[in-house]
């Protein structure tokens, strides 16, 4: 008889992970992969309470430029600005924008939550798990999955692989879960945020505008 491939619970795996955290009065080091700041927001709250957090901002798929400067800055800025019980630092990624492009070659008109943002997750993801190695870090993760639009199950998967190609622990995770996305917004608001309205690559920025249009 074939067997049932249960969906996992990341939420639960996640509680489990924080609450043994706290039993043995550890605060591990987490080098966490942020989209935007928006994203990140209530991703720093939740997990600053329980590591230290380094965020890293490597998004070599953000279209235009100015977009790019737009986003690191309110990243800085949110850091900056928002109270913490552990420290949070942040480190820059390079903007290599043509290994993105090498990366998604021949998926560009894929629609958008398929095989190319796939790709993209892994790109962003391998440099992040680089990082988290070279740093000594005891683990790594993104704010992506706190997003509707994005695929928790495919982001934990790519983690896991590399996490055992790197020997550095992935924080599985859903974001989105406990309201995460709600309070992502809420706290958008509170510090006067820019949210931009789509993704971040120029594939992305051109599915948007086609549906704006249809809309019209």
């Amino acid at each position: 008889m074939e067997k049932i491939k249960m969906n996992r619970n990341y939420q639960k795996e996640l509680d489990q992970l924080l609450e043994r955290l706290q039993q043995e009065e550890k605060v591990p080091k987490l080098l966490l992969h942020s989209c935007c700041a928006p994203c990140s927001s209530y991703v720093i709250e939740y997990l600053s309470a329980y590591f230290h957090v380094m965020v890293f901002y490597y998004n070599p798929n953000i279209y235009p430029d100015a977009e790019y400067d737009k986003r690191v800055a309110e990243q800085q800025r949110f850091i900056k600005e928002f109270p913490t019980k552990y420290p949070v630092d942040f480190i820059s990624g390079t903007f290599d924008k043509e290994r993105f492009y090498q990366t998604v070659k021949g998926y560009e008109q894929i629609k958008e939550g398929g095989e190319r943002c796939f790709r993209c997750y892994e790109l962003r993801l391998s440099e992040t798990a680089k990082l988290a190695k070279q740093l000594g870090v005891d683990y790594f993760t993104t704010t992506l999955s706190i997003s509707p639009l994005k695929n928790a199950v495919k982001l934990n998967e790519i983690g896991e692989k590399l996490a055992e190609e790197y020997q550095i622990p992935y924080l599985n995770s859903d974001f989105k879960k406990k309201n995460g996305y709600k309070r992502s917004v809420e706290l958008s608001n509170a510090y006067g945020m820019y949210r931009q309205d789509y993704c971040g690559c120029i594939f992305s920025k051109q599915e948007r505008e086609a549906e704006k249009e249809r809309r019209i």
